[in-house]
């Protein structure tokens, strides 16, 4: 039989201890990593072949930082995420599958773990519809402000576009093509057009600058 191999992310040792030793008992799941912080699953990440991660939302004193590496794992990884927590706040879940977690539980109900890492990994076709429709929503709610001059120079950027290319593809003035980059940094509140498409692309749950 294969195993469905699992990643756990979790600041607590015990509860590393605990949930290894109780999930390993089950025929078909596998822990194979554990990361106590947001830098160390990042690097497990790139270097592990796993299929689930069960990622604590509360990894350090910052706050979320489970969200945040989970956005950071599913951009080198496409492995199924459930989130954990021991707080049920409907602001936390919305930010939790707005970062691609198929799955949200309460610590407390951790016998219902093996159930749902079964589900992630062989039935994981409906959520994912659901988390690509919600993607696609969130992305129009931050473009929304934009006019659609400003979309166009966005979508550009976010292509790949160099400023000298865009004037060109769009023949504008140099000043006329600055003046709406400046507009719509100011509108999606980024500092750079770099940070403004990375802002988007990990859909308005951004941290200021990215982890080495």
């Amino acid at each position: 039989m294969s195993h469905i191999k699992v990643l756990l992310v979790e600041d607590d040792p015990d509860w590393i201890k605990a949930m290894t030793a109780f999930l390993n008992r089950e025929p078909d799941i596998l822990i194979v990593g554990a990361a106590s912080s947001p830098e160390e699953a990042i690097r497990l990440a790139g270097t592990l072949v796993f299929d689930v991660v069960l990622m604590d939302i509360h990894l350090t004193e910052m706050g979320l930082d489970g969200i945040y590496t989970a956005i950071e794992i599913h951009e080198i990884h496409p492995a199924k995420i459930i989130m954990l927590t021991s707080v049920n706040d409907e602001e936390v879940i919305r930010q939790a599958f707005t970062a691609g977690a198929v799955n949200y539980i309460d610590k407390t109900r951790f016998a219902e773990l093996p159930h749902a890492i079964r589900s992630a990994h062989h039935h994981p076709f409906a959520m994912e519809a659901l988390l690509k429709e919600y993607a696609r929503l969130k992305r129009e709610e931050q473009l929304k402000e934009l006019t659609a001059a400003e979309r166009e120079v966005f979508e550009l950027i976010e292509e790949g576009y160099t400023q000298s290319q865009i004037e060109k593809k769009l023949v504008k003035a140099e000043s006329t093509l600055k003046n709406q980059v400046n507009k719509m940094l100011k509108k999606l509140g980024a500092a750079s057009s770099k940070e403004a498409v990375e802002k988007v692309r990990r859909r308005g749950l951004f941290r200021g600058k990215k982890r080495e």
